[in-house]
Formats: structure tokens, C-alpha cells, sequence
């Protein structure tokens, strides 16, 4: 049989199970778009490619599985290239395919040429310059292999526009694997594994003051069941990173919050004075650490991750176990359930105290004349949109970044994994918009929800006019204080109130720009009423902007300026 190259990649495309891809047409991609509207895959045409990328982290986010996103050459692949690098740093499995000039042409400087593969190297988990539609029966199946094995992360196929049309005769498709590989480099050998397994059970059984630490690679269906079925034999305080967040429920009398430069006082206690902490699918970022040598002075430190080179990296394990999350927490449950033991209930009420005492809507408010607060509405969510006929399982959320952000982390009552979406590592603005719109289409029965802020929506608002196409159920609130309110708080703390290019001059009218885009939308700030338009169930498949006025001076409390130990944060 013969098929040209483009043929080749829409067709594994389907095979593969992809129902939608994201992305911008251009000379170099056209013949692979000219085979796409022959074929059974939806298109969302974006107005920016970093949307397409983040659209397909939207879609990977929530399901779990590869999404694709695709670009030309030259500058639609440089656009590309931060959401590239963001699913990186968040280890999300997407597969981006850009165009390329003629092979006869690289090299020379060609229009719109660009160095994509060199570009993309040092951000993705592996890039590919295909070179012939041969290697596309390779190429393709190797990157969807990539994307999902291991830890998570992004796959870039670059392919020269003669490449496309190019003609390949072969006699059969290769072997399409849709199961998660269980190939981990570096794995902890099997004879090693069960010593360090029953090594845990026995530090756990002799430890005062355990936390349990969730970072990202606990946000999965598979990996917080197991973690569930751990706290209900051996309780603890449970904290987590910013992508920890909704791996146990935040209503959880174990939970005491996210740890680190914005987390919860509580949390950062617990990881200060604890005497043995499990990390489970976690860095040790920077922003969860603050300074390394006061993070936990008197902790043994008990390392689990799926990737090696996160071990040992920044802080110093005692015991390290490369695995699956969800592996040897069932491991682990076995043995400790067969030992029946125990953990201090007096360490779990200490810390319990400390976040009933530090947790407050009201913690970072401005005295005076108050606008609207923001935690307030963050928190109350679930139930404005329960008043309108949905249920909290309903409801996916993202996030900019920024102050809002930060809110969001503190403040949202999450549940369930995969239901909080947020650029945490590399902190893109921007991300919040095309990430729900992803959302929306990885998950059609849900209502996706983006916070976002004055300085982040302006970053990608074009992909209003995506959203109004598309015509998704997404609701986005955007917190409009006239700053770009997390520099504006650091130059408060640290720049002794010198607010250098941190306040806008001039502010848009956002409720007309989104009527504008075709999308209706509400000013919170003249409508009390407003989350009866926002999460209107006679409107379910649509979508709606909501402007809501909040103080300059709300800051995001606790906060911890660097160098500084947890600890030691301001917290009012």
C-alpha cells in the first residue's frame, strides 16, 4: 500500500485515538492539513500557536492521555515553544508536529526556517526531525511510546513539507500500544525494592512526627486511590506541592495544605518539625522549599519518584525508591496494614490546631474600603454553581498565574485529582484561557472554570475568540486590580514600595471586549447576582466572562521572600 506522508501521521493520528488536535495552518504544514479535513480528527483553529500547545495540556491534563498539537514552521513553531516547554517542567504528555522547509532547503535560510529541532531539544523529553515518510511509521508510535512512559513530558515531530507529500509504499501499519509502558530507566531493582518497602513500614512505625509530602506525581486517578487506602490504616498530615493539589480532598482532616513561599503556615510547620517525611512524586522546587537547610533540620526523608534524576537532587533521601507512585504505595499498605501500625494522633492534632488558627478568607485583606474578596469567591464556588444546578464534581478549574493563582491553591476546596490545571513550574501567564478551553473538550461533560487576572488574561484573550467558536462550557473570572499583582507584592515586601512597571496606566473595559469575541459577559462589580448568568445550567454548552473589581492591596498571605526558611513567613 502507499500513502504520503501526511496520509501516514493523520492516520496514526486516528489510530491512536485522537479526536482532536489544536493548531494554526502555514505553508510548510499545508499538505498535512489538506489530509486533516479528510479525516474523522476535530480542529481548533487557534489565534496564537502557544494556545494550541496549551490546549492540548488542557486536554492531557484532565485525561491523562497524549493530546497533539500542531504548527508551521519558523515563528508558528517558536510560538509553539513555550507551551512546549511548560508541559516539560509539568510532565504532560503532548505530542507537538510542526512543518519544516523542503529537506533541499534547510539550511539556507529559507522563509520562515527556523532551527526547530535544535530549538525544541533542551525543553521537550525527546525531539525528531523526520527526514523521509519512512521514518514516520517509527516516528510517530516512538513519540506516543515517549510521551507517556516514565515521567510524563512533551514529543516533538518536525516534518519537512516534502516529507508530506512524499510518497511511502509499505505493506502494513505498525503495532499501535495504547497502554501506559511500564519501562522505567533506572527502576529500583526488584531485589532492593522490598527491603526498602519493608525499611518504610518500619520508619513509619517508629516516627513522632511523619508528614506525608504529594507532589504531581501523586494528581492521578491510579496514584490517590492507593494514597487514600494508605491514610486510611496509617493517618497523617498530608501536605503538598502547587501540582500535589487535589491528589486527597482538601476538606481531609489529614490535609494540612500546600507547603512553601504561598503555602499554608500549617504545612510548613509540619515539613519544619517533622522527624521523617515521605515524598511522593515531588521535586523539592524551589518555591516548596525555600531555604533547603531550614526546610526539615531533625527529617530522615523517604524519596519516591518515577525519575531518577529527581532523587538526591536537592535534598539528600535516606531512603530513595524509584517506582510508580501508585505501586508502592499499595506495597507499602500491605505490610503496614499486616503490622497494624500506627501513627501519633498528637502530632496530627498539633498541626491540625496550627491550620485552624492560620486559616482565614480574610488573611491578606486591605483595611478600609473594601472591593470584592477574592479568596471569598474562590472558595464559594462550588456552591454558587451548586445554586445554579451543579454538582462540585461538575466543575474542572484552571488558572493564570499570579496572585489569583495563589488563591486558587489556598483557597478552592478540591477533591479529586485532575480537576486543578496550572502552570506551576515554569509559571507561563497566558496558560489559563486555552488550558480550559482544552479542558472542555478533554472532558465535554463538565463545566471548566479559569480564574485569571487583569496582567495574565491580556496574555492570550484572542483565544476568546477559540472559545466563542467553539462553543464550550467555560466560565472565566477575571480579578482585574489594575497591577501585575504578584510583582507589585514582592516590590510592597522587598522593593520598599517601589512599584516599577507593575501598575497599569490604562485599563480595557474586559465585559465589552468579551461581548465583544460573541461571548456574554457579566461585571460582578454592578450584578450581585452574577454566577446566575456564570454557571447558568439552561446554558450548560456555553460560555461566559465575569469581571469582578478587587483592591490592589490584597495580597497573597502567608509569604516567605527569599532565603528565608518556611517558616519564617509573613502572615498578615
Amino acid at each position: 500500500m502507499k500513502f504520503t506522508g501526511a496520509q501516514i501521521i493523520v492516520k496514526m493520528l486516528e489510530m491512536y485515538g485522537i479526536k482532536t488536535v489544536a493548531g494554526i495552518p502555514g505553508g510548510m504544514i499545508l499538505p498535512l492539513y489538506d489530509e486533516l479535513s479528510r479525516s474523522s480528527i476535530r480542529h481548533v483553529l487557534v489565534r496564537q500557536e502557544q494556545a494550541a500547545g496549551f490546549i492540548a495540556q488542557g486536554i492531557a491534563r484532565t485525561t491523562g492521555k497524549p493530546a497533539v498539537c500542531l504548527a508551521t514552521s519558523g515563528p508558528g513553531a517558536m510560538n509553539l515553544l513555550t507551551s512546549i516547554a511548560d508541559a516539560r517542567a509539568d510532565s504532560v504528555p503532548i505530542i507537538a508536529i510542526t512543518g519544516q522547509v523542503n529537506t533541499t532547503q534547510i539550511g539556507t535560510d529559507a522563509f520562515q526556517e527556523a532551527d526547530t529541532f535544535g530549538l525544541s531539544f533542551p525543553i521537550t523529553k525527546h525531539s525528531m526531525m523526520v527526514k523521509s515518510p519512512e521514518e514516520l511509521l517509527e516516528a510517530v508510535p516512538k513519540a506516543f511510546e515517549i510521551a507517556v512512559s516514565g515521567r510524563p513530558g512533551p514529543v516533538l515531530i518536525d516534518v519537512p513539507r516534502n516529507v508530506q507529500t512524499a510518497l511511502c509504499e509499505f505493506e502494513k501499519w505498525p503495532e499501535i500500544k495504547n497502554k501506559k509502558s511500564d519501562n522505567i530507566r533506572f527502576k529500583t531493582p526488584a531485589f532492593q525494592y522490598s527491603v526498602k518497602i519493608e525499611k518504610i513500614v518500619e520508619l513509619l512505625a517508629n516516627a513522632k512526627c511523619p508528614v506525608l509530602f504529594c507532589g504531581g506525581g501523586c494528581n492521578s486517578e491510579e496514584a490517590s486511590v492507593e494514597i487514600k487506602n494508605f491514610l486510611q490504616i496509617y493517618k497523617l498530615p498530608v501536605i503538598t506541592s502547587l501540582m500535589g493539589i487535589g491528589c486527597i480532598p482538601s476538606n481531609s482532616d489529614l490535609y494540612a495544605g500546600m507547603v512553601g513561599m504561598h503555602g499554608n503556615h500549617a504545612a510548613n510547620v509540619a515539613m519544619h518539625d517533622s522527624d521523617l517525611i515521605v515524598a511522593a512524586g515531588v521535586r523539592f522546587d524551589d518555591r516548596a522549599t525555600g531555604d533547603v537547610n531550614k526546610l526539615c533540620p531533625n527529617a530522615k526523608v523517604v524519596h519516591i519518584d518515577i525519575d531518577a534524576a529527581e532523587v538526591d537532587k536537592i535534598v539528600d533521601s535516606y531512603i530513595s525508591v524509584i517506582a510508580d507512585v501508585a505501586v508502592v504505595f499499595s506495597d507499602i499498605v500491605k505490610i503496614a496494614a499486616a503490622k497494624s501500625i500506627k501513627a501519633d494522633e498528637k502530632w496530627l492534632n498539633k498541626i491540625k490546631k496550627i491550620k485552624a488558627e492560620n486559616t482565614s478568607i480574610e488573611c491578606g485583606r486591605p483595611k478600609g474600603e473594601k472591593l470584592s474578596n477574592p479568596r471569598e469567591i474562590i472558595s464559594k464556588t462550588p456552591e454558587l454553581a451548586g445554586e445554579c444546578g451543579l454538582n462540585y464534581s461538575d466543575l474542572i478549574i484552571t488558572t493564570d498565574v499570579g496572585q489569583h493563582q495563589m488563591w486558587v491553591a489556598q483557597y478552592y476546596p478540591f477533591e479529586s485529582p485532575r480537576t486543578f490545571l496550572t502552570s506551576g513550574s515554569l509559571g507561563t501567564m497566558g496558560f489559563g484561557l486555552p488550558a480550559a478551553i482544552g479542558a472542555a473538550i478533554g472532558c465535554p461533560d463538565k463545566r471548566i472554570v479559569c480564574y485569571s487576572g487583569d496582567g495574565s488574561i491580556l496574555m492570550n484573550i484572542q483565544e476568546l475568540a477559540t472559545l466563542a467558536e467553539q462553543n464550550l462550557p467555560v466560565t472565566v473570572i477575571v480579578f482585574q486590580n489594575g497591577t501585575l499583582g504578584m510583582v507589585y507584592q514582592q516590590q510592597k515586601y522587598l522593593f520598599a514600595k517601589n512599584y516599577s512597571a507593575s501598575v497599569f496606566a490604562h485599563q480595557p473595559d474586559f465585559v465589552e471586549i468579551a461581548r465583544g469575541f460573541g461571548i456574554e459577559a457579566v461585571d460582578a462589580d454592578c450584578d450581585p447576582q452574577w454566577y446566575k448568568k456564570a454557571f447558568d445550567t439552561n446554558r450548560k454548552n456555553k460560555p461566559c466572562f465575569v469581571k469582578v473589581s478587587v483592591d490592589p492591596e490584597e495580597l497573597v498571605l502567608p509569604f516567605v521572600s527569599g532565603g528565608k526558611a518556611n517558616i519564617d513567613s509573613i502572615r498578615n
